[in-house]
């Protein structure tokens, strides 16, 4: 497993990490230790969480993923993980959990109470990597990057990066933050993949004359990209299966990413893979690492040997020809006007 360095951090982490929000709902805390242990003997040591995880969320209660996550970490040296965890900020309503009732917000306040309650089920006292999961539009950005230093002063936290983020919000922060003299983003976790390649305009041109690494999240499109949902499949279980039952907001976000458009270009990507002897799983994420503005590409799975197939991309560097073919494609079927 090769490895980077995250934004101008001392953070050097595996190029593909590991992602928790199924942790605690979709995969039982068994099934959870197994995906653990099976990623980190792979190599992975970069572990992504939030205060809000699971998703969808755990009847009982948010914070789910954290505590499976620091049973797990007890029995490791603390430094053989990095583990970047998230705080929710409003958007954390979104899922109208027990933890966040969409009342919250990034202020002083409500940074440290939720800095404090992640370290507490994490079962550390510090988090490598401190995230904000979406932007809170009604509050200044100073008093949300002002809060973040103090819990970087304080030893609690040792960086900092969003989530969600727009490029004119991630570069306003670093200019505040360098103005003020406030700790920065150096990391961005946005959705990214071969079906949403919005992040490759602004953001990705931002990020490499920051130097600000992007830590894609569902670079598989949610498993879209796996083939599953072709044909007018809804595997039971699969995470826009579910979607599609729950509320309005969760519906859009399905079929967002389960279309007419999406399904022809999936099959379009799974006959350039097999061309090049790879799965569409290993392609995906192998696209994903093509890529010089990638920090870690964040996967997740509901079973250890699903990892088996995405970690593959770890050893796959695809030719010049097929990431052409791929930039064909998105014109074609995606991105038709763009």
């Amino acid at each position: 497993m090769k490895r980077r360095r995250l934004g101008r951090t001392g953070l050097v982490v595996s190029e593909i990490g590991l992602g928790t929000m199924t942790f605690g709902s979709m995969a039982d805390e068994t099934q959870s230790r197994a995906i653990l242990d099976r990623a980190f003997d792979a190599g992975v040591d970069f572990l992504d969480v939030a205060e809000i995880y699971p998703v969808p969320p755990d009847s009982k209660w948010a914070g789910a993923s954290e505590e499976i996550v620091g049973k797990w970490l007890a029995d490791r040296p603390r430094d053989a993980v990095v583990i970047a965890t998230k705080v929710a900020g409003p958007g954390g309503g979104w899922f109208k959990t027990p933890l966040r009732s969409g009342r919250t917000a990034l202020d002083r306040h409500h940074v440290e109470r939720a800095v404090e309650a992640s370290l507490r089920r994490l079962r550390t006292d510090y988090i490598d990597l401190y995230q904000t999961h979406w932007p809170d539009a009604g509050l200044p950005l100073e008093v949300t990057l002002e809060a973040l230093d103090r819990v970087v002063q304080e030893g609690k936290v040792r960086y900092v990066g969003c989530s969600n983020q727009t490029a004119y919000g991630l570069t306003k922060s670093l200019w505040i933050s360098e103005t003020h003299g406030f700790v920065r983003y150096e990391t961005i976790q946005n959705n990214w993949s071969l079906l949403n390649r919005r992040f490759e305009d602004a953001l990705a041109e931002a990020c490499r004359h920051e130097q600000v690494s992007l830590l894609p999240y569902s670079p598989l499109a949610g498993g879209v990209l796996t083939g599953k949902y072709q044909d007018g499949a809804w595997p039971p279980g699969a995470r826009f299966s579910v979607y599609r039952e729950r509320d309005p907001r969760t519906k859009l976000m399905t079929a967002r990413f389960v279309n007419d458009r999406t399904l022809a270009a999936t099959a379009r990507f799974a006959g350039i893979a097999r061309e090049h002897a790879t799965t569409p799983t290993a392609f995906a994420t192998a696209w994903s690492l093509a890529h010089d503005f990638v920090g870690s590409t964040l996967v997740g799975a509901t079973r250890a040997e699903q990892l088996d197939e995405i970690l593959a991309a770890a050893d796959l560097v695809l030719a010049p020809e097929a990431m052409a073919a791929v930039d064909r494609i998105s014109k074609e079927i995606l991105y038709p006007l763009g």
